[in-house]
């Protein structure tokens, strides 16, 4: 394909997505799955591209992503909160001089919560960085699990409001006066997605690549290991957090019971199943598992009758068991995910529907000349 053609695409495929996401905010109103479903994938794809960055990209296995997102979404809380409405939060036991009076507006807050997660990542970085494969993955959970348990302990009552979390998050507002509030998060995530994926493309994102393959040859290569691995997990760290205050924001309430090792475990399946590596598998996945999980699944949740008979099993926790089983037919059928470690390219598509590639392989495997 040429690269006329290429772009006419390009631009043929955003303005279908545009239409797509304007249709789901015409066709619905506020309370529609569907506009859930679709702000939840947006950020958890947010969430596993940033993963993705450290764990598919560069090689460094991080079970910490739920702690980035904790701290991003508290610090996000902290500094947007209304200030006619701290009194009402910090009912309890107060809040910290200092604090009474500020109140972000939610673009700042969001930079604030990446840079306050991404900073965390430098301090800790430092020792567990020099850390292998495994022992970096404990380390890093560990991290998250601190996280969890300090935001909700008695020093930090009047910061974080203790185990009773902080309410009255602004939610999406509109941008510019004429865009929806709607619209804000999937316009935070392209950017910030964006910015990812020129990152791995430039020289930085191909000494990732470098790394993850082979840590000896990149060292040799002239790769200085140390600082790599450190811009890769502050930067993965800095989105996390990101991530995690769009969706403090999107739930309008944070616990520390918000951010479980679970929703780590969650990220990474959603990594997983789009393939180490790819971000393209990345975002598709977040959008497939988020329906699956918080939609498509939700009637085996309920108790249901055909005539006088019980169908068995539907019962609360059945959606998770089926899901379950779901997720073991794919990684039984698809070990590398979705896309492997490939991204999308318009070639590809071509290629997948013409056979063209197929064709090739079979006149090499006969001898015949490929060339056109």
């Amino acid at each position: 394909m040429t690269k006329k053609t290429k772009l006419i695409c390009s631009v043929i495929a955003a303005a279908a997505l545009i239409v797509l996401l304007i249709c789901s905010y015409e066709l619905t109103d506020s309370t529609s799955m569907l506009r859930s479903v679709l702000q939840l994938g947006a950020i958890y794809a947010l969430a596993a591209v940033s993963m993705n960055l450290l764990n598919g990209v560069t090689g460094l296995f991080s079970l910490g992503q739920a702690g980035f997102m904790a701290v991003g979404a508290y610090t996000f809380a902290i500094f947007t909160i209304p200030v006619d409405k701290k009194a009402g939060v910090y009912y309890l036991y107060g809040v910290a001089d200092g604090l009474a009076d500020i109140a972000l507006p939610s673009f700042v807050g969001l930079i604030i919560a990446g840079l306050m997660a991404a900073v965390l990542a430098a301090i800790i970085g430092a020792p567990v960085l020099r850390l292998k494969s495994d022992y970096f993955a404990i380390a890093t959970l560990g991290f998250a699990e601190i996280v969890r348990i300090l935001v909700a302990s008695s020093p930090f009552n009047r910061i974080t409001n203790g185990s009773l979390g902080l309410k009255a998050i602004p939610g999406f507002q509109d941008l510019f006066g004429f865009i929806p509030a709607y619209f804000v998060p999937f316009i935070v995530v392209a950017l910030c997605i964006a910015f990812i994926v020129l990152l791995v493309r430039s020289s930085y994102g191909r000494a990732f690549k470098a790394i993850r393959e082979d840590e000896i040859a990149a060292e040799a290569m002239g790769i200085n290991l140390a600082k790599h691995k450190r811009m890769a997990f502050i930067i993965s760290s800095f989105f996390a957090g990101i991530s995690g205050a769009l969706l403090a924001q999107f739930l309008g309430a944070v616990q520390s019971t918000t951010f479980p090792l679970a929703m780590t475990y969650n990220i990474l399946l959603i990594v997983v199943i789009g393939g180490m590596g790819s971000t393209t598998g990345s975002i598709i996945s977040a959008f497939l598992v988020t329906a699956a999980k918080e939609w498509w699944l939700r009637f085996l949740d309920v108790e249901h009758y055909i005539g006088d008979f019980k169908v068995p099993f539907m019962r609360t926790g059945f959606r998770m068991v089926v899901f379950s089983i779901i997720l073991m037919v794919v990684v039984l059928f698809w070990r590398k995910g979705i896309m492997g470690n490939k991204e999308f390219s318009w070639d590809g598509l071509y290629n997948f529907f013409t056979g063209k590639k197929a064709k090739k392989a079979a006149k090499a495997a006969e001898g015949g000349s490929i060339v056109e």
